[in-house]
């Protein structure tokens, strides 16, 4: 056996297979409630089309790991490059707009891409190369490269606010403000990082980035009459959905709101809300608890790296994943507006799963990076 075979088993044998099987467990679990709630409509096409994605992101996942993280420190300029150019190019004609947002291209064969979840790939390696690269573990990163972190994350946020998606730009900055805040930086550098994120979202609202009815969308959650035919419409029955699950829910395929087509959209944004109504609240905090899971294990690879690269990189995952999670499952029950986020692994999304499949290589690959 010949030393690059060596250690391609070492890399596979050492690699933390418990993230890839809560995916993995995941993402079969959102192909069946994607089949609850489009099966009525579509059969069981979506389904399918959702466990391929899932077999397409674990085979890019799997080949990440055999990636050695010097190769993905070299590489991290183009990927992040790469991100900006495809947000850049959803700005152009052929951008197409979806729900109010020109955040996808439409490619050969029926197949979509939207740009903003692969750049969130692009920018967690990013910072952590900034912020991590050439310098001494045990010393804080210079203020000169905290600004050019910040300057960093400030491009692909505006190009997404410009779509506009302030779901994707929001887990843009709370990744961003993790991974400064692991460095080591200054806690001042991490409080300016929150007021700027904060006036972001503000000015997306106050300034003309978003249409007045967009800007009802948001704040459909808290008052649905503001969009009684859309997202309050959406909002109200989503809650309906889940409070009529009870502990133990209606059955697989058997609630009342996700099969009377009562939710628009349910396979991709309000996925939870089939968990709730037909899982039960039981199911549904089995899920919580898979997700946390994968955060979690995140953080401590993180905490217990000695490769700065490899720790940042397994933080803005973290980050990445805890924020979206947060308010996908936030907007399913009424405590946070609705972006469109969608949720890891379960809901139904190309771009979305093969995002959050590289994000488990990136942290397989972190977890190894300093051996």
């Amino acid at each position: 056996m010949d030393g690059a075979t060596r250690s391609l088993r070492s890399r596979y044998a050492s690699t933390d297979w418990g993230l890839f099987v809560a995916a993995l467990g995941l993402s079969i679990v959102g192909a069946v409630l994607v089949w609850s709630a489009t099966k009525e409509s579509v059969g069981s096409a979506l389904a399918v089309r959702h466990l391929v994605n899932t077999a397409i992101g674990l085979t890019m996942a799997l080949a990440l790991v055999a990636v050695e993280v010097r190769w993905l420190r070299a590489v991290a300029p183009w990927i992040y490059v790469a991100g900006l150019a495809g947000l850049v190019l959803v700005l152009t004609p052929a951008g197409q707009t979806v729900n109010g947002s020109r955040s996808w291209l439409f490619l050969p064969g029926g197949f979509s891409l939207q740009p903003a979840e692969l750049a969130k790939i692009g920018l967690v390696i990013g910072l952590a190369m900034i912020l991590a690269e050439g310098r001494d573990p045990f010393r804080p990163p210079q203020w000169r490269d905290v600004v050019l972190a910040w300057v960093l994350a400030a491009v692909p946020v505006g190009l997404i606010l410009l779509q506009p998606d302030l779901g994707s730009a929001l887990v843009l900055g709370m990744l961003t403000l993790g991974v400064v805040a692991a460095s080591g930086a200054s806690w001042r550098w991490t409080m300016a990082a929150l007021v700027a994120t904060a006036a972001a979202v503000v000015a997306a609202i106050r300034v003309p980035l978003l249409d007045p009815y967009q800007v009802d969308r948001l704040l459909a959650f808290r008052d649905p009459s503001l969009d009684p035919q859309g997202i309050g419409y959406q909002t109200r029955q989503v809650r309906l959905a889940i409070g009529s699950g009870g502990w133990n829910g209606t059955g697989l395929g058997q609630g009342p709101q996700t099969q009377g087509g009562f939710i628009p959209f349910q396979e991709t944004d309000f996925i939870f809300s089939v968990a709730g109504e037909e899982l039960g609240y039981a199911g549904s905090l089995g899920l919580i608890l898979l997700l946390g899971f994968l955060v979690v294990r995140a953080l401590l690879i993180g905490s217990h790296s000695q490769d700065p690269f490899g720790r940042l990189v397994a933080v803005g995952v973290a980050c990445w994943l805890a924020f979206q999670i947060f308010e996908n499952v936030g907007m399913n029950l009424g405590l946070m507006p609705v972006t469109g986020l969608p949720l890891p692994f379960l809901s139904y999304g190309g771009s979305s799963m093969m995002a959050c499949w590289l994000a488990i290589g990136l942290v397989a690959a972190a977890q190894r990076g300093d051996r």
